[in-house]
């Protein structure tokens, strides 16, 4: 790529003289902020209805969101209006704290103030911009112009404040624009921000540092932080807060580090959304805590829920491969991640009480209101462990080990031929054409059998080969030993050399009754054939899987 030299590297500055964020791990969720209504919304082609919004609101306090940001009152009458009629309809719940974003600047705060009345815990987000980019060309002010605006504004949100004394008042600063700030500037006016709310607010202060634009590795980010938990003026006596984009495709990863660095509270968006990139994802965010043993302290146990009311909502699709809601998060088409997952599970369930360690997937989707069905997807570049597993979950067939393997290669066949994934549904009847109860060349009409003495039996069997009835009969140990000698005299030739039973229930017929699936394998010409036979009666299932045998020979 051409003209890579017109960009450049974060600006140097003066990183922590010991990081201590690496050697962390995250063992506790932050307080969460959820600002699907505001930032989110914003960035929608078509935002959200006033029904859509509040449909949204009653889902993140279901979920468990103690700080929801509902909107900017005074950018709208609609962001107005919301407002309003959450604290009217008396929708907020106690433990619930509502965000406002606001911007440093006097009509501005009255008119959010004004949208406030009657409010009981409502955090007033104050932002202006301090990047050296906004200072140049947007603002065209400098370094005390700008630190101006955000200490002024600050002296209003206590002067508004006063008048509502019932409110529970909390307050918040963003020097938006953090990561094109210098982290020392940054600094000096986000404490004296901070020495104005000190000596009135009974609630700790909430300074939050957004990666508004991301311009550097999560590291850099993390480093920043940490410096300012280190340099900040009363570190004890207030909040710090991040809010990450998504840039450079790193909000998650930003925002974790900045956990480690020090980080008290994140904002964010379900499912990322938001301007340009999106927001940092609280879903994933949260997630990832959750698959290492943490308590995310938001609930997302159903994960179908969420897609339904993002999908509604937000009316957007969904990535196939966004973590942990995508479509096929829980699927594997490769044949050995397929055998792998099949393993893992069968060993999952035999010992429910151990954590959980299944290959392939670091979540059990039944936590989270996903299905084991869908795991397993079938294409050609699928495996037998994958095919055996569908037709055992799906369809009470328990394949045999030995015969997965030629089962295996003749989906990817299929599959091949279609030059496209399998539903379940092609898969069971591409195996139940090849493999079960054929008749196409051969079939059983009927069969008698009469015990000779305790070890022989004789067996009558009535076949019907190219349309043509004939009857047989042969002395054997068992129906099977009696039939294949019928068959060797017939003028077939194999060996037999694998046989088993077992009971499927049928459920069409709603568990009264219980199928007897048999699967053989004979060698002819030193080729395996596998065959399957499934009837209620164990000898005609038996009989039907030798009768498909043959007919896999003759095909």
């Amino acid at each position: 790529m051409k003209n890579y030299e017109k960009y450049k590297k974060l600006y140097d500055w003066k990183k922590p003289v010991n990081r201590t964020w690496p050697d962390k791990e995250i063992t506790e969720a932050p307080t969460w902020c959820s600002v699907d209504l505001r930032d989110g919304n914003q960035a929608l082609a078509n935002p959200m209805t006033l029904e859509e919004k509040i449909e949204f609101f009653k889902y993140l306090v279901k979920i468990g969101f103690k700080e929801i940001e509902i909107g900017f009152p005074a950018a709208s009458e609609t962001e107005f209006k919301f407002t309003r009629y959450l604290i009217e309809n008396d929708m907020i719940p106690d433990d619930v704290k509502v965000q406002v974003l606001t911007q440093a600047r006097k009509p501005i705060i009255e008119r959010t103030f004004e949208s406030l009345k009657g409010a009981k815990n409502v955090i007033v987000h104050m932002y202006n911009s301090t990047s050296v980019a906004q200072r140049k060309f947007v603002f065209r002010k400098n370094k005390e112009e700008i630190k101006k605006i955000a200490t002024d504004g600050a002296e209003l949100l206590v002067e508004y404040a006063k008048k509502e004394p019932e409110t529970n008042w909390y307050f918040e600063y963003t020097p938006e624009s953090f990561t094109g700030t210098e982290v020392d500037y940054a600094l000096e006016v986000v404490n004296d921000v901070l020495k104005i709310w000190y000596p009135f607010l009974k609630t700790k202060p909430i300074i939050n540092f957004p990666a508004t634009v991301e311009c550097s590795t999560p590291n850099i980010f993390a480093d920043q932080i940490q410096y300012i938990s280190e340099n900040i003026l009363d570190r004890d006596k207030m909040i710090i807060s991040i809010h990450s984009h998504n840039d450079r495709g790193t909000g998650v990863a930003t925002s974790e580090m900045g956990i480690l660095a020090g980080a008290d509270r994140v904002e964010g968006s379900i499912l990322g959304n938001g301007e340009r990139t999106g927001n940092a994802d609280i879903l994933n965010i949260a997630m990832n805590m959750y698959v290492t043993g943490v308590d995310p302290k938001i609930d997302f146990s159903d994960l179908q829920e969420v897609k339904k009311i993002y999908e509604k909502c937000i009316k957007m699709p969904i990535s196939p491969r966004h973590p942990y809601v995508g479509e096929l998060v829980f699927t594997a088409f490769s044949g050995s991640h397929q055998d792998a997952i099949s393993k893992g599970l069968q060993a999952a369930r035999k010992n429910p009480e151990e954590q959980w360690d299944v290959p392939y997937l670091p979540l059990d989707p039944a936590d989270v209101n996903r299905q084991y069905e869908p795991i397993i997807r079938i294409n050609s570049q699928s495996g037998k462990g994958g095919v055996a597993f569908l037709l055992e979950n799906e369809y009470g067939y328990e394949i045999p080990k030995e015969m997965r393997q030629e089962l295996g290669y003749f989906i990817k066949d299929v599959s091949d031929k279609q030059k496209r994934e399998l539903s379940s549904q092609e898969i069971y009847e591409a195996f139940a054409k090849e493999y079960i109860n054929r008749k196409d060349k051969m079939s059983l009409v009927e069969f008698n059998m009469k015990t000779k003495n305790e070890d022989a039996i004789n067996l009558e069997v009535v076949l019907e080969i190219n349309g043509e009835r004939i009857t047989k009969s042969a002395e054997g140990n068992g129906p099977v030993a009696a039939f294949t000698k019928i068959l060797k005299e017939m003028g077939y030739d194999f060996e037999f050399k694998f046989y088993t039973q077992d009971a499927q229930e049928d459920e069409e017929r709603e568990g009264e009754k219980a199928n007897v699936i048999t699967y053989i394998e004979i060698e002819h010409d030193g080729k395996g054939i596998w065959a399957v036979g499934k009837n209620e009666n164990m000898v005609r299932s038996s009989l039907k899987a030798m009768v498909t045998a043959i007919n896999r020979i003759l095909k």
